[in-house]
């Protein structure tokens, strides 16, 4: 400092001296500790005492000497105040800008969502956190996860999934990436010894199905007797053991009750319409024609809820196939013998002699050959206006005489009053007079002993109760299934006897599933998709008013022993089509898994709100990443099937979100289908209501809980990418994999994890938002 003495400058204070610091200098400094009482002796206190008194008359002497030195302390003491003012004022902007940050920095908000999220603790919350914990997290390894087929540790060679673009021509899958399936490789197996591959994902229906066997194997004691009889009858189904120790005894019990048959040479020769409609009443078994209830597509006014009896051609069990050089129908020379072959077999297994047993075999083929005539394809008798031919009882008499039709229909749709005046709906007219005229023609040319018409009618009852047979005849059918070609496989047993339950106990189990499903998280779900959906519909650019208006006018919704068990339940099914005839209302169906569009109204079958795909326990980020799009993509289904015609908005988002998948994979572009683009535009659409909606039920309730300390964003994303790896029946027009459309999504938004983006790849914000 100019001005500054050379000599030390002065202290502007005097401390006691203290002890020497010990050479660890881990005391703190001397001005910071307190002071240390001492014992000094009393002549070395007034030595002090003595001293300081000289420093301070020395102190006084120097400043009167020299007057400017004191107006230098003072300005030196000023500067360092300044400079202690403005370190102050720089530490406290630095604090100001840490809370700043803290609170208005997403990432962090983030972090304080996974800290303060409520852990959901519940048996159901445990099982999908234990799902989730098993499974690829896909924000650890985007790069990998979202440009894969359920995950990177399925993408090895060996593995099942595959690339989107591995089945779209052109689609440029090059070394590059086949070099980083081959890194990979390694980690794939570490996770597949650790047991973390996953079985094949369930479809919906099975899921139900699942949930409704849980539902018949649960032992509730307390339940109505309908319950009871309904969980007995599953039961029974399930029994394989008293199944087969029956063998064919129950069967044959039955054919006695119906006066015998010609094949064991016992037959009361009954009348042929009398045991038609016996086994159309109580056995629901349509040997010559198929009979639905359904509306008429032609009634005017359009909307009516009159239903009709309608009458079909019959699934016949002989194979035929369509000969389109003569419009008829055949049967197919290559496989009559394997179907020789069962029809022997089952004769064989229900004890006919062998002498006569290939007799009765052959003039059933006939029989049947002849009928088969007749048939038609369904989209033959479309095109030449052979479906719902209006006709009275009385007209369809004249048509067909052989068949009794007011006793028979009287019989199957008892106690309901039908008249001959009364109108049924003709699938195929030209079927139904031919087999009239097969029928007359083989009861007049056959002896009354031998009946090939009766043998026709009991050999088709033993199809329809195959299901509750020993399995020599359910093998028969099997090994005949598979000569055919059809390579379907056969359903587990607990699968058919839950379907059976249903058919006969379709009341009992839609009130045991209504009991069990959370209606008011159900309802909540739907009510934020579609109003979120409805807000989509708005944002489109309409190519005309008038295709707008057309599908606003579809968004209204609406939220609401084994033998003898199973002949007991054929007799009840049937009674079901009586009360559909009679009620004239739409009835639920139990099974479906999808929305319904009934005219202008959607409705939402309970069996989509089933466990594990929805719990009320879990977190709603759950509920809407995984219902919550299934129900947007429906809906969006449903209502804009032709959206790409009717708005350019989904050209454009399509195009840019292959975009997307283009840059990130650095692929060369080629061009998608007008379906591809389509689909493109429907699950990113369903992706965003679908968001957009959890922030709407977020901002009604905040108090969501979570699982595995996942933020509510996160979570629902992860659920989402979970989700896409179970089976899409949208698959073949989806380019990519649906969980990359979360890459899309985080780009134009600050709600997702952060590390999204890929070392060497474009960066996320260069790219434009859709």
């Amino acid at each position: 400092m100019s001005g500054t003495p050379t000599d030390p400058e002065p202290q502007l204070s005097v401390h006691p001296s203290s002890p020497p610091e010990p050479e660890g200098g881990l005391q703190p400094p001397s001005l910071l500790q307190p002071p240390v009482p001492t014992q000094d002796p009393p002549h070395t206190t007034q030595i002090q005492q003595t001293q300081n008194t000289q420093t301070q008359i020395h102190q006084t002497q120097i400043q009167e000497s020299n007057p400017g030195l004191q107006h230098q302390v003072k300005a030196v003491w000023i500067n360092h105040r300044r400079k202690l003012l403005l370190f102050g004022f720089s530490l406290c902007a630095v604090i100001l800008g840490l809370i700043y940050y803290k609170h208005h920095n997403p990432q962090h908000r983030r972090t304080n969502q996974e800290s303060k999220v409520t852990p959901c603790l519940s048996p159901a919350c445990q099982w999908a956190s234990a799902r989730l914990s098993s499974s690829a997290d896909p924000f650890t390894q985007p790069c990998d996860y979202f440009l894969s087929s359920c995950g990177s540790d399925r993408l090895s060679p060996g593995g099942r999934g595959r690339l989107r673009g591995q089945g779209i021509p052109g689609h440029p899958q090059n070394p590059k990436e086949e070099t980083a399936w081959t890194e990979r490789r390694g980690q794939s197996a570490e996770r597949d010894n650790r047991g973390l591959r996953e079985e094949e994902a369930l479809d919906r229906k099975t899921v139900l199905l699942q949930y409704l066997r849980g539902i018949l194997e649960s032992n509730h004691s307390a339940g109505s007797a309908a319950e009871q009889k309904a969980r007995g009858f599953f039961h029974s189904c399930l029994d394989t053991r008293s199944i087969e120790t029956a063998g064919a005894e129950p069967f044959l019990t039955l054919i006695q009750k119906l006066g015998g048959w010609a094949v064991s040479g016992q037959w009361n020769r009954t009348d042929m319409n009398s045991t038609l409609s016996l086994l159309m009443r109580d056995y629901a078994t349509f040997p010559f024609f198929n009979l639905y209830v359904g509306k008429d597509p032609n009634e005017t006014p359009p909307g009516s809820t009159k239903r009709y009896i309608q009458i079909d051609q019959p699934d016949l069990l002989i194979p035929i196939e369509w000969n389109i050089r003569t419009l008829k129908s055949q049967a197919n020379a290559q496989m009559l013998r394997p179907f020789l072959a069962s029809c022997q077999r089952y004769l064989a297994l229900l004890g006919a002699p062998p002498s006569s047993s290939m007799h009765h075999v052959w003039t059933f083929i006939s029989l049947s050959s002849e009928l088969a005539v007749a048939a038609a394809p369904l989209q033959h008798r479309l095109a030449s206006g052979r479906l719902y031919e209006r006709i009275t009882l009385r007209d369809l008499q004249t048509k067909a005489p052989a068949i009794d039709w007011l006793s028979c229909l009287r019989a199957a749709f008892h106690p309901l009053p039908l008249t001959e005046d009364d109108h049924v709906l003709l699938h195929n007219s030209l079927y139904i007079q031919h087999m009239s005229r097969i029928i007359s023609k083989w009861l007049k040319k056959h002896e009354p002993s031998t009946s090939p018409v009766h043998t026709f009618m009991v050999l088709n009852l033993l199809h329809t109760l195959m299901p509750a047979l020993d399995s020599r005849f359910s093998d028969t059918e099997n090994n005949l299934s598979v000569a055919l070609g059809h390579t379907g496989g056969v359903a587990p047993r607990w699968k058919r006897c839950v379907l059976e339950t249903e058919r006969g106990f379709h009341s009992v189990l839609t009130h045991l599933l209504s009991e069990r499903t959370a209606h008011r998280e159900a309802e909540e779900i739907i009510e934020n998709i579609f109003s979120s959906f409805k807000s989509k519909l708005h944002e489109l650019n309409w190519t005309d008013a008038k295709s707008f208006q057309s599908v606003m006018k579809k968004v209204t919704v609406d939220t609401r022993g084994f033998f003898s068990n199973y002949v007991q339940l054929l007799s009840m099914w049937q009674r079901r089509l009586s009360q559909l005839l009679a009620e004239q209302a739409e009835a639920a169906d139990i099974l479906s898994v999808t929305p319904i569009l009934l005219g202008d109204e959607l409705l939402f079958p309970m069996g989509m709100f089933v466990p594990p795909l929805f719990h009320p326990s879990y977190p709603r980020a759950m509920h809407y990443g995984v219902m919550g799009f299934r129900l947007a993509k429906d809906i969006l289904h449903l209502i804009l099937p032709d959206i790409s015609s009717q708005s350019d908005t989904v050209l454009a988002v399509g195009e840019c979100v292959w975009g997307h998948y283009l840059t990130v994979t650095e692929g060369a572009a080629f061009s998608l289908s007008a379906a591809q683009q389509q689909e493109l535009w429907l699950q990113y659409s369903a992706l965003k209501i679908t968001l957009q909606a959890y922030r709407q039920s977020l901002r009604n309730d905040p108090s969501d809980t979570s699982i595995s300390g996942l933020s509510h964003t996160r979570l629902f994303l992860t659920s989402f990418s979970q989700l896409n790896c179970n089976s899409d029946p949208y698959r073949e027009f989806m380019p990519l994999e649906s969980s990359f459309l979360i890459t899309v999504l985080c780009a134009e938004s600050d709600l997702c994890p952060a590390g999204l983006q890929c070392p060497n790849q474009t960066q996320q914000h260069s790219l434009h938002t859709c």
